[in-house]
């Protein structure tokens, strides 16, 4: 493995602490004049950050075996990543996702008296 393949992870995880960043930054945000379409899309995005996590907390309840050596474990991490990662994209894509979104965009809207 070169220095530029260990680069490339490094900036994903960098670009992935970014994209919680702009998550929260948007959960932050005074949603009172967003249209509903705002609202619902700022909801599907918490959806798919929740279900992640979910996925992510579930790997640590499985027993590790010998941890490989330095950067083969950052790969394998970077890579076990990127995969719950879809894995939650994919979920909350499809149909109504779990669930979740609609039911804080439903609470949301009468919450700010968002009209459809």
């Amino acid at each position: 493995m070169d220095i530029s393949s260990i680069q490339n992870v490094t900036n994903q995880y960098t670009k992935d602490s970014i994209s919680t960043s702009k998550l929260e930054e948007n959960l932050k945000s005074d949603y009172s004049k967003a249209s509903s379409e705002e609202l619902m899309s700022a909801c599907k995005e918490f959806e798919q950050y929740f279900v992640e996590q979910i996925f992510k907390e579930m790997r640590k309840t499985i027993p590790k075996s010998e941890e490989s050596p330095g950067y083969m474990s950052t790969m394998k991490n970077y890579f076990e990543d990127s995969l719950y990662s879809e894995y939650a994209k994919a979920m909350t894509e499809q149909g109504d996702g779990v669930g979740l979104a609609k039911q804080l965009y439903e609470q949301m809207k009468r919450n700010y008296g968002i009209e459809d």
